[in-house]
This record gives C-alpha cells, sequence and structure tokens, in this order.
C-alpha cells in the first residue's frame, strides 16, 4: 500500500474547518446577495440560500441572532449578511453562520414598519 497518510472523511472535513477558521477575512464577514429557500424551523433557526447571479452560499442564523431581527427576512429581499464562514464537518459543506442580517438599501426599521402594514391591511 502507499506510505503516504491516509485521512478519514471526518479528518479530511475537520482540516478544511480549521483552515476555514483560521483565516481571519472569513471570521467577520458582510455578504451582499439575495434570499432564497429561506426557511425557519421549530428550533426557531433560520437556514437560507444567499445568491447572486453569479453563485450561491447556504447560510444558517441560530435562533440566538434571529430573535434579534427588526424585520422578516423574505425570500427575494436582497440583504447584507454578517457573519463567518465556516464547514459542518459531518456533511463537509461550507456554509455562512449568519450573526446579522440588514436589508440592502432600505433600513430595516422601514422595512419592519411597511411589513406590519402590509399585514394590517390585508
Amino acid at each position: 500500500m502507499m506510505s503516504e497518510l491516509i485521512y478519514s472523511v471526518n479528518e479530511v472535513n475537520t482540516l478544511i474547518k480549521d483552515m476555514l477558521d483560521s483565516d481571519v477575512r472569513l471570521m467577520k464577514i458582510f455578504i451582499r446577495g439575495e434570499l432564497s429557500n429561506y426557511k425557519i424551523y421549530p428550533s426557531g433557526h433560520h437556514y437560507f440560500t444567499l445568491k447572486d447571479s453569479d453563485a450561491t452560499l447556504k447560510a444558517v442564523m441560530f435562533r440566538r441572532e434571529a430573535d434579534r431581527l427588526r424585520f422578516k427576512p423574505e425570500n427575494g429581499m436582497k440583504v447584507i449578511a454578517l457573519g463567518r464562514i465556516t464547514v459542518f464537518p459531518r456533511d463537509g459543506q461550507y456554509q455562512l453562520y449568519c450573526s446579522g442580517l440588514t436589508p440592502d438599501g432600505v433600513g430595516d426599521l422601514h422595512v419592519a414598519y411597511e411589513q406590519l402594514k402590509e399585514k394590517l391591511f390585508k
């Protein structure tokens, strides 16, 4: 057999996670994109995809952060997301662990006001 070191899948995923987690550019990153596949699970965690015309990026916002949102994120909404890029070793996929979302171009209070107004007049 080969004399080279042979890694398990988990070891490779953990190695990649460690590399991403040590890159300061990815520890606190702002990303502009459009929300799609937005889903809130019973746990309170929000899962979504950020996309632009050329690419997509999976994201999760855990309940603690999601509870601080001042507007209701919706599919098709353009946003700026703040978070860190990391890998969940079990799945081997990198994603944005989102700690904040703001509407892109309009303040979040204005969006919340417009959403409430729309809800009241339905």
